[in-house]
C-alpha cells in the first residue's frame, strides 16, 4: 500500500465541530491545537466566588455562558453540558447544511451523545434538595429534566427538529468512540442517512469534589478540562461518487474491558483485533493518537502501543492534557484532533490512524480512520 487515495466503502466522516477550552467552533479548535498552547486558567473571579470547589485551576470554554451564546429562549433552566452540546451541534449543522432550529424536522438524521452521566451538578442539586428542603419531594422541578442522562441527546432533538434515533451512552473516557461505533451501526441498519456522534463533558464544582473523591493516588495534579465534540457521519456511495467531501472513513471500531493479565495487555489484544478484523497492515498505518489518562492507566496504555508499534515511525497525536481531562469528551476530542492533523501531513492520505481509549473504570476502545 502506497498511502494514495483508494475508494472508501466504510461509514464516512463528512465533517465536525467542537466547543473546548480553546473556544467555540471548529477553527478556533484548529487554531488551539496547531499552536500547542496550554488552557489551563485560575478559577478566580466574581464567578467562582464562595464557590466550594476542589480545584483552583481548570480549562474552560472561554466566555461560555449560555444566554449569551444561545439567546434567552428555551435556555432558563439549560444546564451547562446541554449548553455544550446544543451550541457544538448548531455549528456542526451550520458546517454540514442540516437543519437550522425550529425550521424543519429531520427523521433521516439520528444523535448519537456520548457521557458519562449527563450533568454531575443536575443531580447533585436535585440529592441536595431532597436533604435539606423541609419535606424530600419539595425539589426544584427545574432541575429534574437535567438529572436524566439522556437530556441533552433529548434537548438537540428539540431544539433542531431532529426525528431519528436518539440515543445517550455512558462509557467514561471511551463514550466519544463507542458513539462513533453506535453511529456507525445505525447506518448498517439503515435508520438513519446522517448520524450525528460525539461526546460532552461539563466542568462544575459538583464534578471536581466527585473527581477529587474518586482519583487514585497516582492522578494527583490532574486539571479538569470541559467541551464537546461531534461528528457527521454517513454511509459511503456505492460506486464512491459524491464522496468527495469525505474527512475520513471509520474503517473500524473495536471495544473491551481490562482483563485479568491488566491493562496493557487487554489494549494489545483490543487494537490486535481491531487490526486484523480490517485487515490493516502496519505499513498502512500514519498515526496514533492515546487517551493518555493520569497515573498507571495511560503509563499502561503507552506500553501497549509501544509493544505494537514502537518500531514504526508513526506520529504521535492528542495532546490531550493541553485541555485538561474532558473524562467522557476524551476520544470525541482525540478523534477531531486526528482530523486537524490530517490536513496538515502530506502523508495522511490514504493511511490510518489508531485512536486509543483507557477508562480507570475498566472500558477499552480502539477506533480506525482512514484519512482522506
Amino acid at each position: 500500500m502506497t498511502g494514495s487515495v483508494s475508494t472508501m466503502t466504510g461509514p464516512l466522516i463528512t465533517g465536525w465541530s467542537a466547543v473546548s477550552p480553546y473556544g467555540i467552533g471548529r477553527e478556533a479548535f484548529e487554531e488551539g491545537f496547531r499552536s500547542g498552547r496550554s488552557t489551563t486558567v485560575p478559577l478566580a473571579g466574581e464567578d467562582w466566588l464562595g464557590e466550594d470547589r476542589a480545584d483552583t485551576e481548570a480549562c474552560l470554554v472561554p466566555g461560555f455562558v449560555i444566554k449569551e451564546v444561545l439567546g434567552k429562549k428555551g435556555t432558563r433552566a439549560m444546564d451547562r453540558v446541554t449548553g455544550l452540546v446544543v451550541t457544538t451541534v448548531g455549528k456542526l449543522l451550520d458546517t454540514t447544511g442540516g437543519p437550522l432550529p425550529s425550521e424543519v424536522t429531520d427523521a433521516d438524521t439520528a444523535l448519537v451523545l456520548g457521557t458519562t452521566h449527563g450533568s454531575a451538578k443536575s443531580m447533585v442539586d436535585i440529592t441536595r434538595d431532597t436533604l435539606t428542603d423541609e419535606k424530600p419531594y419539595y425539589i426544584n422541578t427545574a432541575h429534574i429534566p437535567n438529572a436524566i442522562g439522556n437530556a441533552s441527546a433529548g434537548m438537540c432533538a428539540i431544539w433542531y427538529g431532529l426525528k431519528g434515533p436518539n440515543t445517550t451512552l455512558a462509557a467514561g473516557r471511551c463514550s466519544g468512540l463507542y458513539a462513533l461505533n453506535y453511529g456507525r451501526r445505525l447506518l448498517a441498519a439503515g435508520r438513519a442517512k446522517t448520524v450525528l456522534c460525539g461526546a460532552a463533558e461539563e466542568y462544575t464544582t459538583d464534578r471536581s469534589w466527585l473527581e477529587w473523591h474518586s482519583r487514585g493516588a497516582d492522578e494527583a495534579g490532574t486539571v479538569l478540562g470541559e467541551g464537546c465534540a461531534m461528528v457527521s457521519l454517513r454511509a459511503a456511495s456505492a460506486d464512491g461518487r459524491g464522496d468527495d467531501d469525505a474527512l475520513a472513513e471509520v474503517v473500524g471500531v473495536t471495544a473491551g474491558v481490562v482483563g485479568p493479565d491488566g491493562v496493557a495487555a487487554s489494549l494489545e489484544t483490543v487494537v490486535g483485533n481491531a487490526l486484523r478484523r480490517a485487515g490493516i497492515s502496519r505499513d498502512q498505518l500514519w498515526a496514533v493518537s492515546a487517551s493518555a489518562p493520569a497515573g498507571e492507566a495511560g503509563r499502561a496504555e503507552m506500553k501497549a502501543l509501544d509493544a505494537l508499534f514502537g518500531d514504526l515511525d508513526l506520529l504521535t497525536l492528542g495532546r490531550p492534557g493541553l485541555i485538561g481531562d474532558t473524562s467522557a469528551a476524551t476520544s470525541a476530542f482525540q478523534l477531531v484532533a486526528t482530523l486537524t492533523a490530517a490536513q496538515d501531513s502530506a502523508r495522511a492520505a490514504g493511511r490510518v490512524a489508531v485512536i486509543t481509549s483507557v477508562d480507570r473504570d475498566g472500558a477499552l476502545g480502539c477506533a480506525l480512520l482512514r484519512l482522506r
